[in-house]
């Protein structure tokens, strides 16, 4: 008897053992196909080198991390779907996206799974604004924060100007080009015309309709809101009807994967902005920045986009709000992450505990010509920082984003 008491004993330790050490399921809900898939491509490669390097260190509570995909295709109703395969997996939190709509729409589902979601590439102003909600995270900035620091560059550099846009017809558009609007102060649409397409699905023919439109106007700054393949091809239109030659062409979120895909002769002097580029860490003395890069770029031989770098940065701040709760559960880390200031790839950063908002530096760019990209052995040395701007500062205030909610009818508190 006192045998058979001690195997069993000795069984429920080894089971107790290995529930234990059952991988944690983070769930990357991203575009492996459709306009943003090279976005996507970087996010996974980001996600999976985080999580490599968290299990070297032992996990997180003790349990080793594994990842979980779905493709988004960047369509909000196969994201929807996408959580809840990912929930019925057992995910501890959901992450990742190019696309607001998807951000917004997966957020508001895995809400009502009892699940975080960290937006990565979701610039529109609703995803912490009008949309905002407890359980999602917006890891980069906002479209008033893009506008805020371009909007500065751009007065100085251009003031007075005449301006055209060509806007792809979603929530990331449609805020996008509003904020530009307001900053540069181009509201006039008799001055400062502007023309919607289609998104997901435009046609060649719908962006050739209203290049050819901008190309007719007296326009001296041509804003393209528009975002991955779709902004590749509007720019090969651009290019064949002479329009950067005479006019200042500014992409308001600009990544490494857009110059990559356009190549950099076709993007020269393209105006944008970033919330991280490899050459930030450096610039910025952040060690644990570089270490990131070196890690990045011998693992997949490419420099690390701030897409990638996004995935990177959540997999390790809900990794290190899990370790400071001591839990998985949302509600705690919900409590772990507000307020929580840190410093990982560049310098300081806060997740604000108001609005959900990642409050970061934000970086105006230009695109380098392109002899100098072709001096660095990657060939991937695409942006010179032109203008900063503090998170603090770019980003809406309390006082601003409560405004916002009231007008969208919308409570003062995230619910």
């Amino acid at each position: 008897m006192k045998r058979l008491t001690a195997t069993l004993a000795l069984w429920a330790g080894i089971t107790a053992c290995a529930q234990a050490a059952e991988p944690i399921t983070l769930g990357l809900n991203y575009p492996r196909t459709g306009p943003y898939k090279e976005e996507g491509l970087a996010q996974m490669r980001g996600a999976l080198l985080a999580i490599d390097e968290l299990n070297a260190q032992g996990g997180v509570l003790g349990r080793p991390l594994r990842l979980s995909s779905k493709d988004s295709a960047s369509r909000p109703e196969k994201a929807v779907k996408n959580v809840d395969k990912l929930a019925d997996e057992g995910a501890a939190m959901l992450f990742g996206g190019a696309s607001s709509a998807v951000a917004i729409a997966a957020g508001k589902r895995a809400r009502e799974r009892g699940l975080l979601y960290f937006g990565t590439l979701t610039y529109s102003n609703d995803t912490t604004g009008k949309d905002g909600q407890r359980y999602l995270f917006r890891e980069c900035n906002s479209a008033w924060m893009s506008a805020r620091v371009l909007g500065q560059h751009l007065a100085k550099t251009l003031p007075g100007k005449r301006y055209f846009y060509v806007t792809a017809d979603y929530t990331w558009g449609n805020t996008t080009e509003s904020s530009l609007r307001e900053t540069t102060g181009t509201q006039d649409p008799g001055q400062n015309p502007g023309l919607k397409v289609p998104f997901p699905g435009a046609r060649i023919a719908d962006y050739q309709n209203a290049l050819t439109q901008a190309a007719a106007s007296s326009s001296e700054v041509l804003v393209l809101v528009l975002f991955g393949e779709d902004l590749v091809r509007a720019m090969r239109i651009v290019e064949d009807l002479g329009l950067n030659q005479r006019m200042q062409i500014v992409a308001p979120n600009l990544t490494q994967s857009i110059v990559e895909q356009a190549g950099p002769s076709l993007m020269e002097g393209v105006l944008g902005t970033e919330p991280w580029t490899w050459q930030v860490p450096q610039r910025e003395g952040s060690e644990r920045g570089m270490a990131f890069v070196k890690a990045f770029n011998e693992r997949y031989e490419v420099y690390p986009s701030s897409s990638a770098a996004s995935a990177y940065s959540i997999v390790y701040q809900w990794a290190d709000a899990a370790k400071r709760a001591k839990s998985l559960d949302s509600e705690a880390l919900i409590q772990a992450l507000e307020g929580h200031s840190y410093s990982l790839l560049k310098g300081k950063q806060q997740w604000r505990a108001f609005d959900h908002q990642n409050v970061q530096t934000v970086y105006a760019v230009q695109v380098k010509p392109r002899a100098e990209v072709m001096k660095d052995p990657r060939r991937q040395d695409y942006f010179e920082i032109v203008h900063q701007l503090d998170g603090e500062q770019a980003a809406p205030s309390l006082a601003e984003w409560q405004a916002e909610r009231s007008a969208a009818k919308q409570p003062p508190t995230l619910q």
